[in-house]
């Protein structure tokens, strides 16, 4: 085995050393919940009657008299989101597949999953962030019958995965195998796509023209095909042992998929390798959260994940934090190029070779840990592999060289030697930047910032022109946007894409122009330079309460600078301002969002992952 490059194994050794306590006090609750004897044989007689009343009747044979393993079924099916649509049939083929080896399954319960999509620039994505909460919980009630032997997750997007990852961790002792569905087929290209919404941000097409292309664009069942969180989540999970090998990007029609999804079930009962593997809690150790750091590094993925995994983690008992991000980041080359940081897409992603070619890689550069458990009795090595049917059978080979270098490339050619991914430090807070998709020439801006206190305000101004006219008359070419009062305390912390297209306009006419937010941007702010998930929120005294229009704001993603340049004494001096009460009380009212109050009171900060369920 390759040894791990130095630097690896300093951040997994820092991170097993700040996590000694409380990965100790998880590990000592998932041995003390594993040494109980199988629950649905020691419970009382009508709990069990309660358990199976519904089952036909050989099913209850199996699980009462035969004593056969029972599988759980978490889904986060509906048919809103394309992605999740192809999971209305899963159950039925995963009972079948059970049942074939003298095994049970049934649906333990469904968690919502919303599609940032649809609520994208509206008010219910100001639920999205908590969703993720709220899908962990739901997966715990669906797993608190404890009449399971083992569970099969079956999610894809951008909030559901880690929730129902944070979900299953806190049943650690329970051996899982997470199920996928795929991605949609190529339509309408993102890069054409993204040229028509800056032409209906200009003005130049109307509304018939934009929705023609963004039906073209999302046009069928499966997962989006941009690589954003949705898409990252199943890149994740392959690095982390937690997919049956190569399941993550096969389109949900292709005939491979049903072989896949029943192999999830075969692997969660053992059959694959004759007994059932560790409990998902032993699984994602220290080294498997490095190994789903740098796989996000190397592919460009969401920085949703930096405050998501920070949350998995922690629910894990593992405590990692952005500095552990930006040291990865310093050492893991980019790999790939899939839009937003390069023209490719998913399923060209998957063609010049996928996860499998990526893991087998960085493993062969001592880049991440082989010698961790997985769902597989081989360990990480089986995701360097690529699934293909034979003789109707599955088989799985080595990924071989890349098939396409314009979309993946070696580790000893990339693409960048470094992840792409800076940590931005100074008088405005901490932040990241992700500058693996921004021109060369715009990792350092200094310009004049215009602060908005809604990603609304900032449209208004670029649709009047007053973005344009500050940047023509301010004499530095530019602007620094700040849109603040948009973190998980202030409104649950909404991903801000309605902003990418006119800053993209303005940027191509040659200003220097950048974002700086408390809230979310995915990976959809491209090639628009955006120090995103400002922390400490300008809610919690945050300084980018303190920002003023025309302070001067300089950001340097090269020695990691994010500092308005006002004098200290002037700075220090500066009162905060403050939310105003018609705002805050609109963040906290319609669709729903007057139950999340408590989600919001209790969020910690985006580097501690949003998390609304930590104990104090």
């Amino acid at each position: 085995m390759t040894p791990l490059h130095p630097i690896l194994q300093a951040v997994t050794d820092r991170i097993r050393s700040k996590s000694a306590a409380t990965r100790g006090d998880y590990l000592a609750q998932v041995d003390a919940m594993a040494a109980r004897p199988p629950q649905m044989r020691s419970m009382g007689c009508a709990n069990v009657a309660h358990a199976v009343a519904g089952l036909p009747g050989k099913d209850k044979i199996r699980i009462v008299e035969e004593k056969g393993p029972n599988v759980g079924i978490v889904t986060a099916y509906n048919d809103v989101l394309s992605a999740h649509a192809p999971f209305a049939g899963y159950p039925d083929i995963l009972k079948d597949e059970a049942r074939r080896h003298g095994a049970t399954a049934q649906v333990a319960g469904g968690v919502p999953a919303m599609c940032d999509g649809v609520t994208q620039g509206m008010p219910g994505m100001e639920l999205s962030l908590f969703s993720r909460d709220t899908i962990a919980m739901g997966t715990a009630v669906a797993l608190t019958h404890d009449t399971f032997d083992a569970a099969l997750m079956l999610g894809v997007c951008d909030k559901i995965v880690p929730g129902l990852l944070i979900g299953a961790l806190h049943f650690g002792h329970l051996p899982m195998v997470f199920v996928p569905a795929g991605p949609m087929k190529s339509g309408l290209s993102n890069g054409d796509k993204a040229k028509v919404r800056e032409l209906a941000a200009q003005g130049l097409v109307g509304r018939e023209k934009l929705l023609e292309a963004e039906m073209a664009a999302y046009h069928d069942a499966g997962t989006c095909t941009f690589y954003g969180t949705a898409n990252s989540n199943q890149m994740l999970l392959e690095a982390m042992g937690l997919h049956v090998p190569g399941t993550a990007f096969v389109n949900p029609e292709d005939g491979e998929r049903e072989l896949l999804t029943r192999e999830a079930m075969r692997t969660v009962l053992g059959i694959t390798h004759g007994k059932r593997f560790a409990p998902i809690g032993r699984v994602v150790d220290e080294r498997c959260i490095v190994n789903a750091m740098v796989a996000l590094l190397a592919t460009g993925g969401s920085t949703n994940h930096l405050i998501h995994w920070v949350a998995v983690a922690r629910a894990a008992g593992i405590v990692i934090d952005w500095n552990d991000f930006e040291q990865l980041s310093s050492v893991v080359p980019l790999l790939a190029r899939v839009y937003p940081n390069g023209a490719a897409d998913v399923n060209q992603f998957q063609a010049a070779g996928g996860p499998g070619y990526v893991i087998g890689q960085l493993l062969a550069a001592g880049l991440m840990h082989g010698d961790v458990l997985t769902v597989r009795d081989e360990g990480l090595l089986a995701f360097a592999r690529i699934p293909h049917v034979e003789a109707g059978q599955l088989a799985w080979k080595d990924a071989g060289v890349s098939g396409d270098t314009d979309v993946l490339r070696p580790v000893d050619a990339p693409f960048s030697p470094t992840g792409g991914l800076k940590l931005l430090t100074g008088n405005l807070g901490r932040s990241v930047i992700k500058v693996s998709a921004v021109p060369q020439d715009r990792h350092v801006l200094r310009a004049p910032a215009k602060v908005f206190d809604s990603q609304d305000a900032l449209q208004a101004a670029f649709k009047s022109g007053e973005l344009e006219r500050i940047c023509q008359t301010n004499g530095h070419n530019g602007v620094v946007c700040v849109v603040r009062w948009q973190g998980p305390q202030a409104n649950g912390m909404p991903e801000l894409h309605k902003l990418t297209p006119p800053l993209a306009v303005l940027q191509g006419k040659g200003y220097m122009v950048a974002l700086v937010t408390d809230g979310r941007m995915s990976g959809a702010s491209g090639k628009v330079p955006a120090a995103i998930h400002v922390s400490p929120e300008a809610l919690a005294g945050g300084p980018l309460a303190k920002i003023q229009d025309g302070d001067v704001v300089l950001l340097n993603a090269e020695t990691g600078i994010m500092q308005a340049e006002v004098e200290a004494a002037v700075w220090n001096a500066r009162e905060n301002a403050t939310i105003s009460a018609e705002q805050l009380r609109a963040n906290g009212r319609g669709l729903g969002r007057e139950l999340f109050a408590g989600f919001r009171r209790n969020a910690t900060s985006a580097e501690e992952g949003a998390c609304t369920w930590l104990s104090n």
